[in-house]
C-alpha cells in the first residue's frame, strides 16, 4: 500500500506543492471571471467549486487510491460512506469563501485533510491569492509556507482580544449580546471559515466564533489550530471534531483561559 502524506515526507510535499499548483490552476483564473448559483440550502456555488474538487479527487486517487474521499460538493451518501472507510478518508473544501469569491472579495481558500482512525492526522489550508499555504501534521507542529507559527499569547483577557465573530449563524442572543455589548477590543469577520481557524493559530486574531459549520469547513484548520498551540470547542464546550458529518458550533482560541472566557459569556446569555 502506497505510504501516505502523514506517513511519508516525500508524499506530504508533493501534496503540498500540488493542492497550491491546482488552487492556482482552476481558482485564480476563474476569480472576478464567474458567475454563481444558489444550491438547496441557500449557498452560492460557481464553476471554480466544480473544477477545483475534481482535479483534486482525481490527484488524491491517482497518488493514493487506498483513501476515500469527502468532498463538500458531493452526495450526502457518498460523504457518509468515505467517513466510514477504514483505511481512512480526504476531506475536502475546494473553495471556502465562495460568497467573497463570486463578488470578486479576495478572501477565499481551499482546505484538505486527512481523517484517519478517528481523527484528523493532517491538514492543509491554502490562499492563493497571498500565496499562503498553511499546514500540519499531527504532533508536528504548524507551519506557513514552511516557517512554524504559534498563536498569539500575550493577550490574556477577552476584552483586550480582536475576534473573528461569524453573527449570521450564531444563536440570536449570543450574537446580539457580542454586537451591542462587545466583550473584545474589536472585531472582524471575513467570510472564510477555513482562514478564520488558520488566522488565529498565526496569531493574526485570538478569539474566533462561529454557530454551525460542516466538516470539510473546519477539520484542516481545527488540527492548525491546536499544533499551533491554539484550543477550541463548541458553544456547549464539547469537542469540536466528532467524527461525524454533522454541522458543529466553534469557538477558537489562542489560551484556554480567553476561550472559557468566552464560553462563560455565551452560557450567561
Amino acid at each position: 500500500m502506497h505510504p501516505t502524506p502523514y506517513e511519508s515526507d516525500a508524499d506530504w510535499q508533493l501534496l503540498q506543492d500540488e493542492l497550491r499548483r491546482l488552487a492556482q490552476a482552476e481558482l485564480l483564473p476563474r476569480f472576478r471571471h464567474v458567475t454563481a448559483e444558489k444550491k438547496a440550502d441557500g449557498s452560492l456555488l460557481t464553476e471554480a467549486d466544480g473544477a477545483m474538487q475534481r482535479a483534486c479527487q482525481r490527484f488524491l486517487h491517482d497518488n493514493w487510491p487506498q483513501l476515500a474521499f469527502v468532498g463538500e460538493e458531493s452526495t450526502p451518501a457518498a460523504q457518509q460512506a468515505a467517513l466510514q472507510s477504514d483505511t481512512g478518508c480526504w476531506v475536502l473544501d475546494p473553495l471556502d469563501g465562495t460568497t467573497n469569491f463570486a463578488h470578486g472579495c479576495p478572501l477565499f481558500a481551499t482546505s484538505l485533510a486527512l481523517v484517519q482512525g478517528g481523527e484528523v492526522v493532517l491538514g492543509l489550508v491554502y490562499d492563493p491569492v497571498r500565496d499562503e499555504l498553511f499546514t500540519a501534521r499531527k504532533g508536528q507542529g504548524a507551519t506557513l509556507n514552511d516557517t512554524p507559527i504559534r498563536v498569539n499569547t500575550a493577550v490574556d483577557q477577552l476584552k483586550e482580544t480582536l475576534a473573528l465573530i461569524d453573527f449570521k449563524r450564531l444563536p440570536k442572543p449570543l450574537a446580539a449580546r457580542l454586537a451591542t455589548e462587545a466583550p473584545y477590543a474589536s472585531q472582524r469577520n471575513i467570510g472564510a471559515v477555513v482562514l478564520d481557524w488558520c488566522w488565529i493559530a498565526a496569531g493574526r486574531a485570538e478569539i474566533y466564533a462561529h454557530g454551525g459549520q460542516g466538516l470539510w469547513d473546519y477539520a484542516a484548520g481545527h488540527l492548525i489550530l491546536h499544533e499551533a498551540g491554539g484550543v477550541s470547542a463548541t458553544l456547549d464546550g464539547e469537542a469540536v471534531f466528532n467524527g461525524t458529518l454533522n454541522k458543529r458550533s466553534a469557538v477558537a482560541a489562542a489560551s484556554p483561559e480567553l476561550l472559557q472566557q468566552f464560553l462563560a459569556l455565551a452560557a450567561d446569555v
